[in-house]
């Protein structure tokens, strides 16, 4: 008999500690009968937690499913009644850290909250801090230690994002929850580039949150307007276009459109169909295709063709160009100069007529 086959199949859950936080991934051999929803219990960096199972994932899809710590149990009444009991202590606990840290004039950190474990054996204070310099924070520790004896205290530290997470509030567009504390698990790098590709003002009121960053919501359609900007030329590039050379001055990727201001013309709207395999006026091509030096214009009312125009490349200085101006002109301008003035470089007397005659 195979002793493979003998092992129970390995089932890998996620689990969530906090509503809205991130998910983690634990081996759940031990309880084959746990499915979604169930609150378990299970060991981590943190001591013992309580979470939610949130999903089942397929263990042929993990490569290293055996560094996965495992789930003790699926969580009873009792399990639960000890965990709210903690749970309602955090508040207090965070009233107290704040009073102490305001004793010690800690006036650069901000307490968020308190997070205890699933049997109170460890106690997290959260804090945040504006200042980029290190903040002694022993004086703290230490006094909440005495309180919360024999509870192990730790102090982390949170980011701006995580401070928003977990006050929560009505988001800047005007939903009853912000995007952090409703739906979002993790937080995803957000840039700048995110609001120029989607025509967003760049104005700090229009594209930052409440805690200061740059909205995640700017990264919900970048990858979408990235695709249909596909094909279309970038705002200020030059182009041809049946009327004469242009300027693009609008591009709207939704619509696949964009507008040229073309001299003695004004503006028009074109489509990206209507674009050649090469546009821009001595560019690189937007397309690999060969562009045809004489092409039928795709505006009928027009009855212009559209010819190519190639960019004047300077000419390369002649072998006369090339030379020093003292060999160009055999030494005329170096030495009527130098008969105009002295070695002392003041100008020449005029010649004695006197003299000369004698």
């Amino acid at each position: 008999m195979d002793p493979d086959s003998a092992r129970p199949p390995v089932k890998i859950v996620g689990v969530r500690f906090t509503k809205g936080g991130r998910t983690y991934l634990f081996d759940a051999r031990n309880v084959p009968d746990v499915k979604s929803k169930d609150n378990v219990i299970v060991e981590t960096v943190r001591g013992w937690q309580l979470g939610e199972v949130v999903q089942v994932t397929d263990a042929s899809k993990l490569q290293n499913e055996s560094e996965l710590k495992r789930i003790d149990r699926i969580a009873t009444d009792k399990d639960i009644e000890v965990y709210e009991g903690w749970h309602a202590r955090e508040e207090e606990v965070t009233k107290q850290a704040k009073r102490r840290a305001e004793e010690l004039r800690l006036n650069q950190v901000k307490i968020v909250g308190t997070e205890y474990s699933f049997d109170g054996s460890r106690v997290s204070i959260l804090f945040s801090t504006d200042s980029d310099e290190k903040v002694d924070l022993k004086s703290l520790r230490s006094d909440m230690q005495r309180v919360l004896h024999p509870a192990l205290v730790e102090l982390r530290s949170v980011g701006p994002r995580d401070v928003a997470k977990i006050i929560g509030g009505i988001g800047a567009c005007g939903l009853e929850k912000r995007c952090c504390t409703g739906f979002l698990n993790d937080f995803s790098s957000i840039s700048i580039k995110m609001a120029k590709e989607q025509g967003i003002s760049l104005s700090p009121t229009e594209i930052t949150g409440m805690c200061g960053r740059l909205r995640c919501c700017l990264i919900y359609e970048y990858e979408t307007y990235q695709e249909l900007r596909k094909g279309l030329p970038k705002r200020g590039k030059r182009i041809l276009t049946p009327f004469g050379e242009g300027k693009v001055i609008d591009v709207s990727p939704l619509h696949g459109t964009f507008r040229i201001d073309i001299p003695e013309v004004g503006i028009k709207d074109y489509r990206r169909e209507d674009l050649l395999s090469e546009y821009e006026v001595g560019g690189q091509s937007a397309k690999p295709e060969p562009v045809l030096e004489t092409a039928q214009s795709d505006f009928p009312e027009s009855g212009v063709t559209l010819v190519r125009i190639e960019p004047q490349r300077p000419r390369p200085p002649s072998n006369d160009q090339r030379k020093p101006a003292s060999e160009n002109n055999n030494g005329k301008n170096r030495n009527s100069r130098r008969s105009r003035f002295n070695r002392r470089g003041g100008p020449r007397k005029p010649a004695d007529h006197a003299n000369s005659e004698s």
